[in-house]
This record gives structure tokens, C-alpha cells and sequence, in this order.
């Protein structure tokens, strides 16, 4: 295991696999819920396995079936687990399946649990685990985990308010969700968070302003049961603390805050220190989280669905772990944990199971950071694309992703779900002239090939007025094929004032053997909603744990 990687596939198999025991810091995961909900596609098993208790498309559904029963038999039966599974999970588990009967509910713990028991593998004996729910299994998981990490672990339920108050049909606004936070062990990393004061609370407890101009409270010196040799000298006299009370400071403490002007005197003549509101940290965060709120709108927002607000990620990442420690979030979707971490100065590990995912993380993190991240699990050469494609399960649409990220492309329908637009797969945009924006469309094909899909990719580009367009295959491409590309004429770019091929075709071979790229015009626009640039907090830190990466693509300009 690398620290700073990036892996495609699914977690279970990565954990195993490349995951060493207790080689982890901190630990965010943001599953799915299973709330029926229409996210983005997670836990399809890509590496060979059939996977039933699964997500569908970009619906948030689990399923019973054979595979889940596997897991089932798994994690309850000795013969299976060869004791890596501790007895409260089995005892849990069969329980689960008694009282819920084999459901998508079940099928859900399932493979949560599977999970979760390998992701206290991986931490350390002082790191700890966040989990991001929702009321939907929140209450099943908290079993689960106390089952895993044991009771005693459990530090907090985080309520955070993620968004602002809506209508529910028929029941109260839904607008929190759970976080459940868990140690390894006693001995854990926290440090301590701080939110901004309420104005109210200021103006209240902060009344008083010295001849600086600075506000104070005036905070007793003062605290319960009395003491022997009570008595504090102030201002040059003796004086007795209240009955029942004694003195909180030594006299050398006094002293020095009488020299640096640090005590206030009421009318009665009764010492306070000053509690200056400028050397306060802020209000000790508590585990109801109102103060973040991930907006409907700007330059956060990537379209992403399940996107969670940075700095919801910087205040665990900073609770809970040290510079240089290591983060590992197994459901990255859009990356915002891994940003977090490489603006702390923290080393991260990402996985995700959908090339979707990953195209948004490779290029949220080069717009933020300025990096090209690797990533491990994604095909090097022709024959382990074939196998993406030919053999695994769902490879046909992982193939036709992870293909138009070799060629900067924008899948059909954006983040969303895949439109079924016939010929059209992806879109590049670039600049015309006059600035106005044209397209290249992209046409992916894993399976045979022949001159009729030239004729059809063709047909699109004449469909949707596309400027150019753009054939990627796994197979080589015939002599008709090349010819009907020819055939297409040139496009002239007003921009750079060079002529390129208006249809081109480009094998897998090619681009991943030779590095060749398509032949498009200056200005390419970006092919998701750039990211923020992101500074991190200390410029030595960015230094210390820069990414293992490559520098940052050149545009795909053959010239």
C-alpha cells in the first residue's frame, strides 16, 4: 500500500488486497443509504465476482440473492471466515437475518458489514472510523458497528444539518444526517474543534471593553469548597475569597496578571480576571453541526449528487488525525475527503468502483492542487481493457467510461445517469470561432466494428450540428472504416487557423500503447465543472506530502 493512491474497483477486494493490517489513521466512509434514492453507481463488483446485493444503474437499491447469501454465510459460519470475523458480527448477523428476513435491507447490512469488519483491520490501534448515514439503516449500523469495534468505542452520533428546511409529504422536513463516529481503542487522536461565538452570546457574556478597545468577560477567580490559607494579596492588600469558596490562583499568578493589567475590579471591589474574546478559540464544537451547510449553487457545487461540503471533511480530518497521518475513504465518489486530507497535509487513499467517479476525482484534484493522480486497477494495455470490457460484470459501461477519460470526454448525460442518445457515448467541447463553444462527439465501441458505425457516428454528428467527431474501439479499425473517416473532410479551426480530421478513429492500442491523442483544436473547455483551487494550509506541508504524479496533461493538440 501506497499512501496518496488512487484505486479503481471494489473496496472489499482492494482492502484485501492491498490494504495492510493496521496501516490507517482515519477512516470517512459516505456509503450509500439504501433509500431508494437516485445516486451514483457504487458496490458493482467489477473484479470478477458477481455481486447481487448491489446498486443498479445510479439507483440507490439493494437485492437478496446468491451473492449476498455468500456474504451471509461469510461473516456466520467459522468454516467461511476462519475466525477474522469476531463472534458478536456472526451473533448480530444471524439475528438480523431472523428478525429482517433475507431482504434489500439485509442485503444492505451484509455488505456494509463485510466491509466494515475489514476496515478495522486496516486502522491503527489509536485511528478512528466515521460513517455518513441516514435515518434509513443508521440504527441498524450503530449495531453493526458496536458489534465490530465494540460499544464501549462509540464516541458520538454527529447530527449535521445538511441542508436549510423543506416540505415533507405527510412528516417533518428530513434534512439531518447521522455520523457515527468510532475508536479503535481507548487510547485515540481528537483534537478539538471550535465554531464561531453567536453574536447574542457575544454581546451578552463579552460586555466589557478595557481602555484598548478590547471586550472581556469578567470571569471569577473564584471556585467552590474552601481551602486552608485562603487569603490572595490584591493591589497591596490581603483579601478572604466568599465563604465557601476559595482562590483559583496562586499569588505568582496573581501578580503577574495585576502587572499585565489582566484583573477587573467591580464597584464592591471583588477581583475578576479578564477572559478577553480575542484569545478565545470559539464555542468547543458539539455533536449537533448546524454551521455547515453544503450550498445549492457555487464554485463547490461539481454536479456531483451525493457531494458533501469540504469543510464538513476538514473538521473530522482535523478532529482526528495529524499531519501526515493517513486518511482512507473506500466510497470516494467525487473526492471531497481526499481534497481535505491534501489540504491538511495528511497522505490519503481513495477508492471507487465506477469510472464515473474516478474521471470527476482525477479532475477535481488536478483543478484544486494542480496534480495528475494515477490510478491504480485501470487496464495499461489492450488485453486487461478487453477483460474490462469482455468479462466482467457491467464491463461494457465501465469500459465506455473508463475509455472516455483517455480522451478528455464528458460522458453522454454528464454526472447523471447515461443517456441511450444511439452513437453518442461522450462530448468534448472546445472553442469556435466568435468564442461560441463546439462539440466533438465520442462514439465508444468494445465489441466488432465495421464502415456502418463510421456512417452512424456520422449521422450523429449531422443530428446534434457537432463540429467533429470522435471513434475510440477496443478492435482495430478496417480499411473502410479509415476510409469513410477520410472521407469526412477537414474541420478549420478560426482559433488556432489549422485544418483537423473531422471524424477521427483511435484504438485502444493506440492510445494506451503508442500515447497518441485526438487531433482537436486549441481551447478545449473542461470536460467537468472545474474545481476550486485549493491552498493548503501550510506551504511546507504541500511539500512534504505532495502526490505520487505525473505532471499535468498538455491539451490534445497533435501540433
Amino acid at each position: 500500500m501506497e499512501p496518496n493512491a488512487l484505486y479503481y474497483g471494489d473496496n472489499l477486494d482492494i482492502l484485501r488486497k492491498y490494504i495492510a493490517d493496521a496501516s490507517v489513521d482515519l477512516i470517512y466512509l459516505d456509503p450509500p443509504f439504501n433509500s431508494n434514492a437516485t445516486y451514483n453507481v457504487l458496490f458493482k463488483d467489477e473484479s470478477g465476482n458477481n455481486t447481487d446485493a448491489q446498486l443498479v444503474a445510479f439507483d440507490d437499491t439493494w437485492h437478496w440473492g446468491p451473492d449476498a447469501e455468500s456474504k451471509y454465510l461469510y461473516l456466520t459460519n467459522t468454516a467461511y471466515h476462519q475466525g477474522t470475523v469476531p463472534s458478536p458480527v456472526s451473533d448480530l448477523i444471524g439475528a438480523f437475518h431472523s428478525g429482517i428476513k433475507p431482504s434489500p435491507m439485509l442485503a444492505y447490512l451484509v455488505e456494509m458489514a463485510v466491509r466494515l469488519v475489514e476496515l478495522r483491520r486496516v486502522l491503527k490501534p489509536t485511528g478512528s472510523l466515521y460513517l455518513h448515514c441516514d435515518p434509513t439503516a443508521s440504527h441498524y449500523l450503530k449495531l453493526v458497528l458496536d458489534s465490530i469495534f465494540g460499544p464501549e468505542n462509540f464516541r458520538n452520533e454527529i447530527v449535521w444539518q445538511r441542508t436549510g428546511a423543506h416540505n415533507d409529504a405527510r412528516r417533518f422536513g428530513r434534512v439531518t444526517d447521522a455520523i457515527l463516529y468510532y475508536s479503535k481503542g481507548e487510547t485515540y487522536t481528537f483534537h478539538s474543534q471550535f465554531t464561531e461565538y453567536d453574536p447574542q452570546y457575544v454581546a451578552e457574556r463579552y460586555r466589557s471593553v478595557d481602555e484598548s478597545g478590547r471586550r472581556f468577560w469578567a470571569n471569577t477567580m473564584t471556585a467552590a469548597e474552601p481551602r486552608k490559607n485562603p487569603a490572595r494579596v490584591f493591589r497591596g492588600h490581603e483579601m478572604l475569597p466568599p465563604p465557601g469558596t476559595h482562590w483559583r490562583f496562586l499569588q505568582p499568578e496573581i501578580d503577574r496578571l495585576e502587572a499585565e493589567g489582566g484583573i477587573y475590579y467591580s464597584k464592591s471591589g471583588m477581583p475578576y480576571v479578564k477572559s478577553y474574546l480575542d484569545e478565545r478559540k470559539g464555542r468547543p464544537a458539539q455533536n449537533l453541526w448546524t454551521d455547515i451547510v453544503m450550498s445549492k449553487s457555487g464554485a463547490e457545487r461539481l454536479g456531483y449528487p451525493t457531494q458533501k461540503p469540504l469543510a464538513l471533511l476538514e473538521r473530522i480530518i482535523e478532529a482526528s488525525s495529524n499531519p501526515g497521518d493517513v486518511v482512507l475513504d473506500p466510497f470516494c465518489g467525487c473526492g471531497t475527503a481526499l481534497v481535505a486530507a491534501q489540504k491538511l497535509g495528511r497522505r490519503w487513499i481513495g477508492i471507487d468502483i465506477t469510472y464515473l467517479a474516478i474521471a470527476v476525482m482525477q479532475a477535481r484534484l488536478r483543478d484544486s492542487f494542480g496534480i495528475n493522480v494515477q490510478i491504480e486497477g485501470s487496464p495499461t494495455e489492450v488485453e486487461g481493457a478487453r477483460k474490462l470490457a469482455q468479462q466482467l460484470p457491467n464491463g461494457r459501461e465501465q469500459f465506455e467510461l473508463w475509455a472516455l477519460t483517455l480522451v478528455g470526454a464528458m460522458p453522454q448525460g454528464g454526472v447523471q445517469k447515461k443517456g441511450a442518445d444511439k452513437g453518442v457515448d461522450g462530448v468534448i467541447t472546445f472553442t469556435g470561432a466568435d468564442g461560441k463553444p463546439e462539440t466533438c462527439i465520442v462514439s465508444v465501441k468494445s465489441g466488432g466494428v465495421g464502415a456502418a458505425l463510421i456512417d452512424q457516428l456520422r449521422g450523429a454528428m449531422e443530428a446534434h450540428r457537432a463540429a467533429m467527431g470522435l471513434f475510440v474501439t477496443l478492435e482495430e479499425p478496417t480499411g473502410p472504416m479509415k476510409a469513410g473517416a477520410a472521407a469526412a473532410g477537414y474541420y478549420h479551426s478560426a482559433v488556432s487557423g489549422k485544418d483537423y480530421p473531422r471524424v477521427q478513429i483511435l484504438s485502444i492500442r493506440e492510445l494506451l500503447e503508442e500515447g497518441r491523442k485526438p487531433q482537436l483544436p486549441l481551447l478545449i473547455l473542461p470536460t467537468y465543472q472545474r474545481a476550486e483551487r485549493v491552498r493548503a494550509k501550510a506551504a511546507d506541508q504541500a511539500e512534504m506530502f505532495a502526490l505520487r504524479a505525473a505532471e499535468s496533461p498538455e491539451p490534445f493538440d497533435s501540433d
